[in-house]
């Protein structure tokens, strides 16, 4: 079974929020997915992504896939991250 880490879409009309989630390849967008992942809200003002990057990053480690703007986004979460002192 081939993983990808992608977005599935949540929320109304004019209200669009989406879901970052482990899912098989084959599965439809909003399909049944493996593991919930975070969330991305592009309408919200400041921080509008929560992503738990431990866990992406294991799955990552078994071969998942990131699609391109999940990967933009991690990339964006680490450099937000605070620098242990």
């Amino acid at each position: 079974m081939a993983v990808k880490i992608r977005m599935t879409r949540t929320g109304g009309n004019r209200e669009i929020s989406y879901r970052v989630v482990a899912i098989d390849s084959r599965s439809p967008r909003d399909g049944r997915y493996l593991e919930s992942l975070g969330w991305y809200d592009p309408k919200r003002e400041g921080v509008n992504y929560q992503l738990k990057l431990d866990r992406i990053a294991h799955w990552k480690d078994r071969g998942a896939i990131l699609s391109d703007t999940v990967r933009n986004l991690v990339r964006k979460a680490k450099q937000a991250q605070p620098t242990p002192a």
